[in-house]
């Protein structure tokens, strides 16, 4: 796996034509393409002699510890609140109110300046970008779980198998979604340090009332009892420099490496499946900083050779991924 050096942009005077305007707008676009981080970037940033880009330590140890200790605060302030509600904790409702916002604010605070990583495609074929770090950053809207750089990636053929959103019933059966039971590949070449492969793979929520019910009901449920079931069945490979690449929402039975064992970039890991908070049979790739997820900080990525103008990137929501077999992997 080879590590980019992540591309910076540098002020231009006022005095320019529309033109020039217009120029430095798309540059500005491909540089976000290539590396996702530097609109997330502060001042306080430096460049180191081999090009990678840190932060202040103090800084960045304040943002780990910022990671560490949040994983337990979701369900803490949820026990706070049932304590008082049966008269077992006086003010534990406002306690546990507090931990929750605490909670929220924590997952609010970016990881620390890491080196934009590029590593292979984890799947093959056409598959559709969702929340793509190119589009924004945090890709899902938060820090939690090591997922700031994270993509989302549903299989979309040409054929127009996969499923409109809204059309059909609310819940749809995962293997109605042409993602379900696909090949998911190692983007790195590493060891693997964690496998989960017993959620369950439940129906596609696929109307405005089955989504609402899975971010206000499931998704709170699921954030109180922990990063399986928030993720689902998952598998994390650990790179010999450091990072951690976690493939999410496996399909329950599929995964077929172990713990310990040694993988290549491009080795098939398991199958596209629906399992944990998901509306859909898709993927959920990330890299990160530990291979525990709930304490994790995300690390900016890019898949070689995949962004619109070929270059090292990601594609940005609703863009497509479409990697050939014949590509191969290095």
């Amino acid at each position: 796996m080879d590590s980019g050096h992540i591309a910076t942009g540098r002020a231009e005077a006022p005095d320019v034509d529309a033109r020039d305007g217009e120029d430095r707008g798309a540059d500005s676009r491909d540089a976000d393409r290539r590396d996702p981080d530097s609109r997330s970037r502060t001042g306080d940033d430096v460049r180191t002699g081999d090009g990678a880009l840190v932060g202040p330590p103090g800084r960045a140890a304040v943002r780990r510890l910022a990671a560490r200790v949040r994983p337990p605060l979701p369900a803490l302030g949820v026990l706070l609140i049932l304590a008082d509600v049966v008269d077992l904790l006086p003010h534990g409702g406002l306690a546990g109110f507090v931990v929750l916002v605490a909670f929220g604010l924590l997952d609010r605070v970016r990881p620390p300046a890491a080196p934009l990583r590029v590593v292979e495609s984890p799947v093959l074929g056409p598959w559709r970008a969702l929340n793509s770090p190119t589009t924004k950053v945090p890709s899902h809207g938060v820090h939690s779980l090591g997922q700031t750089y994270a993509i989302d990636l549903a299989f979309d053929p040409p054929d127009g198998g996969r499923p409109e959103f809204g059309s059909g019933r609310q819940w749809r059966r995962p293997e109605e979604h042409p993602a379900f039971g696909r090949p998911l590949l190692s983007p790195v070449e590493g060891t693997v340090v964690r496998v989960h492969q017993r959620r369950r793979d439940h129906r596609a929520r696929s109307g405005g009332w089955s989504v609402l019910y899975l971010l206000v009901v499931e998704g709170f449920v699921r954030q109180v009892g922990g990063t399986r079931w928030l993720v689902g069945n998952h598998v994390v490979v650990r790179t010999d420099d450091g990072a951690h690449a976690a493939l999410a929402h496996l399909r329950r039975g599929s995964v077929r490496v172990r713990p310990g064992e040694r993988v290549t970039t491009g080795q098939q890991l398991a199958e596209c499946g629906n399992s944990g908070n998901s509306s859909e049979p898709h993927l959920h790739v990330q890299l990160c900083d530990s291979p525990r997820l709930a304490a994790a900080g995300g690390l900016p990525m890019a898949f070689r050779g995949a962004a619109t103008d070929g270059s090292d990137g990601l594609p940005a929501d609703g863009e497509l991924l479409d990697v050939r077999a014949d590509a191969g992997h290095s």
